[in-house]
């Protein structure tokens, strides 16, 4: 049995980190706020990321349409019938969520603690999208739950970054890492691999990078192209992207194991649904 894993898995699991420390099985319930993101609404770019469609990531997550307290409850259904008696963290997954004013997240942030067996809360977000008021919130939440900062990176690559359209360098991340550091505020880091044009090495030297740095853990993302967004045209026009993308894959998870065996890795897959179209891959 590998260290860190009650599955035989080699790396060192979210299951495994959730278990030891609840004793129970731990369930993400995907809600979604209704918040967009600055690189698509102007304030940094418009459009989003090339690979993410109108849904922002939130394949999985609750009808914005409805409250959070029904998003929450008609999910927790579904989960209840495969795990029995479980806990659940409340994932704010869709587009960026701490891209709104700082009262409706307040509002809604605080509202999901009331909910049954809630014992944290994880907020998917850009580094570009956190204000000094957000961070000293998050600070005084932080007192009060088990949050957890997911926070995109996706490559440390600037030719990359400016070719999916990302609206932020590597500076911008660093210094949002920098503030949640120093608030005791764990960051779990989201990564792409297989982006367009990025080499095996590329994709390795961003787990190298991260291996040195203050993250709580790790979210690894195979690229997807999917229909009606900026990457599928590119695609459909030049299929360049069809370059045996498992195979170069491997080598950042195996990167990962090397450098980094004490990082806790949420996910090293992503799945999305066939219709609407929604990605797996942001913030």
């Amino acid at each position: 049995m590998f260290k860190y894993s009650n599955t035989n898995k080699r790396y060192y699991t979210l299951d495994y980190y959730y278990k030891s420390k609840y004793n129970s099985k731990i369930s993400k319930i995907s809600l979604n706020q209704g918040c967009t993101c600055p690189n698509k609404d102007g304030t940094k770019g418009y459009g989003g990321c090339i690979y993410c469609s109108y849904s922002g990531s939130g394949d999985y997550a609750g009808n914005p349409n409805i409250s959070l307290t029904d998003q929450f409850y008609q999910i927790k259904e579904i989960m209840d019938k495969k795990w029995k008696n479980d806990k659940y963290i409340a994932y704010f997954q869709a587009n960026t969520n701490t891209y709104a004013p700082l009262e409706k997240l307040k509002k809604n942030f605080e509202e999901v603690l009331t909910y049954d067996n809630v014992v944290g809360i994880n907020i998917a977000t850009r580094p570009d999208a956190i204000t000094e008021e957000c961070y000293n919130y998050l600070e005084d939440l932080n007192k009060r739950t088990d949050l957890v900062i997911e926070l995109g990176l996706q490559t440390i690559h600037e030719e990359t970054t400016k070719l999916i359209n990302r609206g932020h360098d590597l500076k911008c991340f660093e210094d949002a890492l920098n503030e949640l550091n120093k608030r005791n505020i764990k960051v779990l880091v989201h990564v792409i691999n297989g982006l367009p044009y990025e080499t095996k090495d590329m994709m390795i030297e961003t787990i190298k990078y991260l291996s040195n740095k203050n993250i709580w853990g790790i979210k690894i993302h195979m690229l997807h192209i999917i229909k009606n967004t900026k990457l599928a045209q590119i695609y459909e026009e030049k299929p360049l992207l069809n370059y045996r993308v498992l195979q170069k894959c491997q080598a950042p998870l195996q990167a990962l194991l090397r450098h980094y065996p004490d990082s806790l890795t949420q996910k090293v897959r992503a799945r999305h649904r066939k219709y609407p179209s929604n990605s797996g891959n942001c913030p």
